[in-house]
């Protein structure tokens, strides 16, 4: 039996993957603020800050002309590259920065859904990277609607509104994670 093993790994890197240090999202910890490593850079008026994203990686290999293709997805969180103000922190604002790690992990959820549909192929590369692309596209504009919309957390009614959205896409995406 013959078998042609070919294995290909290509990695969909944000710019924050050259650091090293990375938390994983897990549903069992929560962000603290000892996670929060980085330098304070933005405005004066913000906070906090929290750097997250997904990544993928896959390996193909045929078998008797049969494609098979493992796909992992990850959230990450990069403690270099997320900050905070001591002298304006509290809970309500960390739990408004552990939406955005978890915004990521929904669309990590997503991601591994949609490449789940991707034909096992030679060709399934583009159709993976459309995928990713799209979904990156997508994560970037949660997280800027999140903001926008609970003016960083200012607004009280539309954060706690986001947090019921949030857990709710949690469950929702529960199968894939």
């Amino acid at each position: 039996m013959q078998m042609l093993s070919t294995v290909i790994l290509f990695l969909f890197l944000i710019p924050s993957e050259i650091y090293e240090e990375k938390i994983p999202w897990n549903e069992d910890r929560k962000l603290t603020w000892a996670d929060f490593k980085g330098v304070p850079n933005g405005p004066s008026d913000y906070v906090a800050s929290t750097n997250s994203g997904v990544s993928f990686s896959y390996s193909y290999r045929e078998r008797n002309g049969i494609g098979e293709i493992k796909f992992t997805v990850l959230s990450n969180f990069y403690p270099e590259l997320s900050w905070y103000r001591p002298s304006k922190v509290s809970d309500y604002i960390l739990a408004h920065e552990q939406m955005h790690f978890d915004i990521s992990e929904i669309h990590a959820r997503k991601l591994r859904e949609r490449l789940a549909d991707i034909p096992h192929d030679r060709d399934f590369k583009p159709k993976a990277e459309a995928v990713y692309n799209q979904m990156e596209a997508d994560r970037r504009e949660m997280q800027f609607q999140y903001d926008v919309e609970t003016d960083h957390s200012n607004t009280e009614e539309e954060e706690f509104q986001w947090r019921a959205y949030i857990a709710e896409q949690l469950q929702v995406y529960e199968r894939w994670k």
